[in-house]
């Protein structure tokens, strides 16, 4: 990309900063297996517990905190290892109901419905307008479930759900359910350490936040390993305390750990810019000509908006000509097929659903971005409703 493009799809994925990618660099040349015991190995052993020391101080966790760490490959095998692995290790106790809601990310969603195939319940919390219906959730868990999966920021529309909550109500109404949160859109955007969420589980991408693609992690209370409440499902040599077999992919995590450290140094500020930047495009971007899809409390990164009678496909088309890069949802579902599940459980029509876009901002964002994003809208609508479009 030139330098004449606007960037403004960071909930897909975000450019890693130069200070990760000469942390990947340094890690290359630290070339041993962290499970051989030879001076190279145990140099690249050194460099992985460093890593993983940043990365749960991204979470606000200490020393004493004891949850553990588990690198994965992605924050989609992150929550294919929170659910898959919670339901492996407690088939046939307490339950075999696990509740989520309408709106989870593909990675939460088909890892439930997998399970459904296998003889689980699923039950979904409606989340329309944004919003978790808590009189639905609260019914749900009288009926007994054995975890509870939600996510804390929607990568579609920014809704942040009440999930500190809804975690309170699980765990009130039963100590033993286990408590999941795909924190992949609010790691490093939102304040939280696991225990202010309830969390027992929670899911991060490196992506997200400037480092790179390949690799995420779970961060595990340390009562799901005492008590064995998690299996994993990835087998072989054990890395990872056995809960994801296969050599530690060393240079990846160095960037995730870089990433992390530079996202807490600059949270003050970047919190600053993301207020200034949300707040201008909720100013200027309904003068486009646009429907903003605003949600009962809003995360303030992502803007879901609703074009008049044009395709979000050829808008995104038409302002990719112009060098401007937003989406039409969710990355990971850009091949599926009709309306997006998300905006129909949001309260859009299918016909509405087919026309909106999603606007995410990252820290190299300016307003100047959006003014231009805003202007091209305006050209674009005006030019594509007379085509026809």
């Amino acid at each position: 990309m030139n330098d004449n493009t606007v960037y403004l799809d960071n909930s897909a994925t975000t450019a890693p900063s130069e200070g990760v990618i000469d942390a990947m660099t340094a890690a290359a040349r630290c070339y041993g297996n962290p499970s051989s015991v030879h001076a190279a190995g145990l140099e690249s052993a050194a460099l992985l517990r460093s890593c993983r020391a940043e990365v749960a101080a991204a979470f606000g966790l200490r020393r004493s905190d004891d949850f553990h760490i588990i690198f994965t490959a992605s924050g989609s095998e992150a929550n294919n290892l929170a659910i898959r692995g919670t339901a492996l290790a407690k088939k046939r106790r307490i339950s075999n109901r696990i509740i989520t809601t309408d709106s989870e990310h593909p990675s939460v969603a088909n890892t439930a419905a997998s399970l459904a195939a296998e003889g689980f319940e699923v039950v979904k919390i409606p989340t329309r307008g944004g919003a978790l219906d808590m009189a639905a959730l609260e019914r749900e868990l009288d009926g007994g479930a054995l975890m509870v999966s939600l996510m804390l920021v929607n990568n579609e529309t920014g809704a942040r759900y009440d999930v500190e909550r809804a975690f309170r109500m699980a765990h009130a109404k039963n100590p033993e359910i286990v408590t999941h949160c795909d924190a992949v859109q609010g790691f490093m955007r939102i304040k939280f350490t696991p225990a202010s969420l309830g969390a027992d589980l929670v899911s991060v991408s490196a992506h997200k936040i400037h480092g790179p693609k390949g690799v995420g992690a779970l961060c595990v209370a340390p009562g799901m390993i005492r008590a064995k409440r998690l299996a994993p499902v990835i087998y072989g040599g054990g890395q990872e305390e056995g809960f994801r077999s296969g050599t530690e992919n060393l240079i990846d995590i160095a960037g995730f750990a870089r990433a992390c450290t530079e996202a807490r140094e600059n949270a003050e500020r970047d919190a600053a810019h993301m207020d200034e930047l949300y707040r201008h495009a909720l100013d200027v971007l309904p003068a486009a000509g646009v429907r903003l899809n605003l949600p009962t409390n809003a995360a303030g990164h992502i803007v879901s908006l609703t074009l008049p009678g044009i395709r979000s496909e050829t808008m995104l088309h038409f302002l990719s000509e112009k060098g401007i890069f937003v989406s039409a949802g969710s990355a990971c579902s850009s091949h599926a097929h009709g309306p997006s599940g998300t905006l129909l459980a949001f309260g859009l029509s299918p016909a509405d659903a087919d026309r909106t876009l999603r606007v995410s901002f990252g820290s190299q964002n300016t307003v100047d971005d959006i003014d231009r994003l805003a202007d091209a809208l305006r050209d674009g609508i005006g030019r594509l409703v007379r085509a026809g479009r």
